[in-house]
């Protein structure tokens, strides 16, 4: 049954999308992001540059920026870091979705950026192949449930399907919610509509 085919689990940490612009402002005129990793979805990668981000209330240093360079900036963290960071109206959504969302201050080696919005707490999600959506029975931007076994077994409600001949299946959680199901990456869980 298609319904019980496994897709592994990947944990996102906190993280950056960045501009052309602004990785010019932060580290200096035409410089590119250099690869440290290959992430799960083919093109994506953890870069090796960190940058700091900074609100009234404290800074997060060393925050790794993931490449390629995006349309828009974008900042992703946990509810548990958005509340350390004292931004209470962290909004969860949907990966590029950042309007109305609060700013903060990037700030790497050659400069700084203040975002007047741009940082969300990212929808639990699974990015699959249309050929994979077909035998899920789903398709782009369901929303569904998937069951998490394992010593901490639960129910994860809302997860958002995304399509796309350039995905491959992986489920993205972030740590807040990895830290509650006990994942690791690399586990697995079941789609259950």
């Amino acid at each position: 049954m298609a319904e019980k085919k496994a897709i592994t689990v990947g944990i996102s940490a906190r993280h950056v999308h960045v501009t052309r612009e602004t990785l010019d402002v932060l580290f200096g005129k035409g410089y590119e992001l250099t690869v440290k990793k290959e992430l799960s979805q083919p093109g994506q990668f953890a870069s090796n540059e960190l940058i700091d981000l900074v609100t009234e209330k404290t800074t997060f240093p060393k925050v790794r920026i993931l490449g390629p360079i995006r349309k828009g900036d974008q900042v992703e963290v946990s509810l548990t870091d958005a509340m350390k960071l004292g931004l209470k109206t962290t909004p969860v959504r949907d990966s590029g979705n950042v309007a109305g969302s609060p700013g903060i201050t990037l700030v790497g080696p050659k400069g700084k950026v203040e975002l007047k919005e741009g940082v969300i707490a990212a929808q639990r999600h699974i990015h699959m192949t249309p050929v994979e959506a077909a035998e899920f029975g789903v398709k782009d931007k369901d929303i569904v449930q998937v069951r998490c076994g394992g010593q901490r077994g639960l129910i994860f409600d809302n997860v958002l399907i995304r399509v796309s001949e350039n995905f491959a299946l992986d489920m993205h959680v972030d740590t807040d919610e990895a830290n509650a199901a006990g994942f690791k990456n690399g586990d697995t869980v079941e789609l259950i509509k």
